[in-house]
């Protein structure tokens, strides 16, 4: 007997289904049973036909019942789930095997350092730049401003290659700021570095092929890669970039990040790079450029990209993370017709597009000016902190004691020590006092190099100082 809680939220209709479906799964209605005409249970049960009817619709649509013009409505014939359930009561049902990614994820996270166990009151992130409420207020702005948008197609499945107006933005900041140009079809917006390498994976080599990257270098890159299926060969790193020649002979592709190297900080000299190119060139090989943060230069200009200089087969990947905030992840790749025409195809079959909102809101922030005086602003920023480091560091005595690089460009420097030296225990020593530094050897594949990454963009000039001279005392005791 179905019965009808008044006090119910559900609808009518819906109690009673679920009445009956629960009776169908437990065997309490057997297959092959006839339920009663509607007319008979509506009256049974002390509601309208109309409502029965619905019930048993229901049950029709979702298999729990068949039906024939003599025959009425019966059960189906259906093994229930009561049998199932005796049969698996002590254990839960076994799920198909997933791939294990603990290697690939502790990896990632043992780099990127994710939250600690320990408070933290200064934190030498090299990770995030400098936000504060002038960006937010900007950010809103242009925001609004995309949300006032009158053009209803733009919420259409949109371009894969990206937003064509945020393209157009991009397309002039190249040509304006990094002496890159292009057309729009050369551009193509993504959702960040791993995304950028996932497509390059994707879209231009095959599984196994050799990909050559910097060793200590950017972990994301040949995590992403070794996740699909490529043979990561690592290359050693000195003060003078990549070490080329150390190139295995197999490489499809080698990621390189000359303006101002991920982990080293040192600027890939312009022998280095010619010798590069010319590799590249002759075996056939991809180059993907990282150009993450050379923006932020202290001594003289942004430096000439690889891609200018051999855009046949140098892609070039450019990121809003740095230049503005990580949360509205929104990088690009830039590269020659065919090569972005590929990863198109590629992104078309997996993740079709990017949302709309931030493409549009990043546009009308870069249109309007807000990004042009952002970068102005936090260049400053960026140098007097840049200062701070660097004097703190040579005035506590720690630049005699360890080696010093990276200090030209971007948002972080290397205190690098001997490869026998302690480095865990002086970072966890560090994070108990409230300090936090991130260890070199996690950005080292093969390397053994040790010593500590050092981000000062988020980190005021007292705090810079501070934590400078605390994290001294432990080196130095």
């Amino acid at each position: 007997m179905l019965i009808v809680n008044r006090s119910d939220k559900r609808p009518i209709w819906q109690q009673l289904l679920d009445q009956a479906i629960h009776n169908i799964t437990t065997g309490k209605w057997p297959p092959g049973e006839l339920l009663l005409p509607t007319r008979e249970l509506a009256e049974q049960v002390g509601v309208s036909r109309s409502t029965i009817q619905i019930v048993y619709e229901e049950l029709f649509s979702r298999g729990y019942t068949v039906t024939s013009r003599r025959g009425g409505t019966r059960i189906s014939d259906w093994t229930y789930l009561s049998s199932f359930r005796d049969a698996n009561s002590e254990q839960e049902p076994a799920s198909p095997e997933l791939p294990d990614l603990k290697d690939a994820l502790g990896q990632f996270q043992n780099w990127f350092r994710g939250k600690p166990e320990h408070p933290v009151h200064i934190d030498f992130t090299p990770h995030e730049p400098y936000l504060d409420e002038q960006f937010q207020k900007n950010w809103r702005h242009a925001f609004n401003k995309a949300a006032a948008a009158n053009d209803v197609s733009v919420w259409s499945y949109g371009n894969t290659f990206g937003y064509l107006p945020l393209r157009e933005q991009i397309q002039r900041y190249l040509s304006l700021e990094r002496g890159i140009h292009v057309h729009t079809d050369q551009i193509m917006i993504t959702s960040g570095a791993q995304h950028s390498m996932d497509l390059i994976a994707q879209a231009l080599l095959h599984e196994g092929d050799v990909v050559s990257v910097e060793d200590p270098g950017f972990p994301a890159a040949w995590i992403t890669m070794n996740n699909r299926r490529m043979n990561v060969v690592s290359v050693p790193v000195d003060e003078y970039g990549l070490q080329v020649d150390r190139i295995d002979p197999r490489t499809k592709l080698a990621f390189v990040t000359p303006s101002h190297q991920c982990a080293a900080g040192v600027i890939m000299t312009e022998p280095r790079r010619q010798q590069l190119l010319h590799m590249a060139a002759s075996k056939q090989f991809w180059i993907v450029e990282d150009d993450y943060d050379s923006e932020f230069r202290y001594r003289g200009d942004p430096l000439p990209t690889l891609f200018s200089q051999q855009p046949h087969n140098t892609l070039y990947m450019m990121s809003f993370s740095k230049m503005v905030a990580p949360g509205i992840r929104m990088s690009a790749i830039v590269g020659p017709k065919a090569a972005i025409r590929q990863l198109g195809h590629i992104h078309e079959l997996t993740y079709r597009h990017l949302p709309i909102m931030e493409q549009i809101t990043l546009a009308h922030f870069i249109d309007r000016g807000h990004f042009m005086r952002h970068m102005r602003r936090v260049r400053n920023i960026y140098r007097r902190r840049h200062e701070a480091m660097s004097r703190a560091i040579i005035a506590t005595g720690l630049a005699d004691r360890f080696r010093l690089s990276g200090v030209e460009a971007g948002l972080h420097m290397l205190l690098e020590a001997e490869e026998s030296f302690d480095e865990e225990s002086v970072t966890n020593e560090a994070l108990k006092q409230g300090i936090r530094v991130y260890p070199l050897s996690t950005y080292c594949l093969e390397s053994n190099r040790k010593g500590w990454v050092l981000g000062f963009a988020k980190v005021d000039e007292s705090q810079i100082e501070e934590g400078i001279y605390k994290f001294a005392e432990l080196l130095l005791q």
